[in-house]
């Protein structure tokens, strides 16, 4: 079994609990507080935008959670999803390492989302929820919830950042087929986008413009709900069926990650795969290195602050403690979309302050380079965003070859790159700029971070 090249489980594989990190930290998660009062959030605070059951999610602290078997049922359209061992690139490499990746690619929409969009849309279906308003970066948020919308009969408004709105035209077709309806963000058609536009009619948008415009039309309309595709602790929890399922068929392989490794921008795809082995650790057994992977142009967990923020631009959320470049960050238009969030989720960001993770930046064109030498010994084209953690593997793979020592590699795929082709031919026409985000930029964001103790 060791030899296989690919490990595909059948459906009677597919975990029947998620797994809730919040339950083993040595720390409890810091509260979500009122803007206001600085109080904590009561569950009657968060009921204008979110139905009851996602509600008792967020504020969960049982260790795992049960998935309904409607949600089950679903899933097994394309899961358990694969793990192969990447022998090509490792011999393209000349590594002695050993690659592993998971690749969730194969869901419908394309990407890992779909984990979350599904039970999302199925328990505000269920709590009589009547219509969903969403954000999405670079497509593959607002692709997965028009999917599961259709599944379970919810409408769905999709705010898109505008520069991923005009860069990514058949991720915008896509949503139209599954019956969803989007909108470039900033728009005219919330009170929020009309005020950014008038400051800017030129602004490229941001996730954080975009959230403020979902959450609007939520709170302003009777029915319906706000869904969030990233960062919160329920979209974690829903996510860790990744790595529920690579723990066994890692077994099956009779291999152990020395490594594993995963791409950040919210922090979904990353605790998805890692919160399932972090746990090992937090209950006093193995501990493995954890590497979470971001671009340079938003460097929330390496230079970002750790302390409360906004999760939205127009200030209509909670205080989130998290890694932050201040709620007024409006990032460069690097194609790695869903990688352009100005915060990280909170449960990601504790375990970087509590030192059970590492994080990295890269600039975009060696991460599109990765993806090119993946592509062509593996045959997957990577979505942008995966592009860097391939970019961080090969990394680590080269300085195995260099040191002589072989490591077991292990890292999440979360989605192709077939609607995001145009990220490639700017690549390969060397369109493709690298923007840091500048000291005076850091400085002047978050410098309006909101006087709460971080501590």
């Amino acid at each position: 079994m060791a030899d296989t090249n690919k490990i595909l489980l059948g459906d009677d594989r597919i975990p029947r609990t998620w797994y809730n990190i919040a339950a083993d930290l040595p720390e409890p998660p810091a509260p979500v507080l009122d803007p206001g009062t600085l109080a904590p959030v009561t569950p009657a605070d968060m009921a204008a935008i979110f139905p009851p059951s996602l509600i008792a999610q967020e504020m969960a602290t049982e260790r795992e959670v049960a998935i309904p078997e409607r949600v089950r049922a679903v899933y097994a359209l394309w899961r358990p999803t694969p793990l192969y061992r990447a022998r090509f690139l490792e011999r393209a490499l000349d590594t002695p390492a050993r690659i592993y990746y998971k690749y969730e690619g194969v869901s419908p929409t394309g990407s890992h989302k779909p984990k979350t969009a599904v039970p999302q849309a199925y328990f505000n279906h269920l709590d009589g929820t009547r219509r969903l308003a969403t954000e999405t970066g670079a497509g593959q948020w607002g692709t997965s919830l028009a999917f599961a919308g259709g599944i379970f009969g919810l409408p769905v408004d999709v705010f898109m950042v505008r520069v991923s709105f005009e860069q990514k035209p058949y991720r915008r077709a896509a949503m139209d087929a599954y019956g969803a309806r989007c909108v470039a963000s900033p728009s005219a058609e919330t009170a929020a986008g009309r005020r950014i536009l008038a400051e800017d009619p030129q602004c490229t948008g941001s996730l954080g413009i975009a959230i403020s415009e979902a959450v609007e039309m939520a709170v302003n309309n009777e029915g319906t709900k706000y869904a969030l595709g990233s960062v919160l602790n329920h979209v974690m929890l829903h996510q860790t069926v990744i790595g529920l399922e690579t723990i066994e068929q890692m077994a099956l392989a009779d291999a152990v990650p020395d490594i594993i490794i995963g791409c950040t921008g919210g922090g979904s795809n990353f605790a998805g795969l890692v919160f399932p082995f972090l746990a090992e650790g937090l209950r006093g057994g193995r501990r493995y290195r954890v590497v979470a992977v971001e671009p340079s142009a938003c460097p929330t967990l390496t230079r970002g602050a750790y302390a409360y923020d906004f999760g939205d631009t127009a200030h209509l959320t909670p205080l989130m403690k998290m890694r932050t470049l201040g709620s007024g960050f409006v990032p460069t238009g690097i194609h790695a979309g869903g990688l352009r969030y100005h915060g990280m989720s909170p449960l990601v960001s504790q375990l970087l302050d509590l030192g059970l993770i590492e994080a990295r930046a890269y600039d975009q064109t060696p991460c599109f380079a990765a993806g090119v030498t993946f592509a062509k010994a593996e045959g997957i084209i990577p979505a942008p965003e995966a592009n860097h953690a391939v970019r961080a593997v090969i990394d680590e793979a080269l300085l195995c070859r260099e040191e002589g020592r072989s490591k077991t590699i292990l890292f999440n795929l979360c989605g192709h790159g077939h609607f995001d082709m145009q990220a490639y031919a700017d690549y390969f026409s060397g369109k493709l700029e690298d923007r840091a985000y500048t000291d005076e930029d850091l400085a002047q964001s978050l410098g309006a971070l909101p006087p709460v103790t971080a501590a």
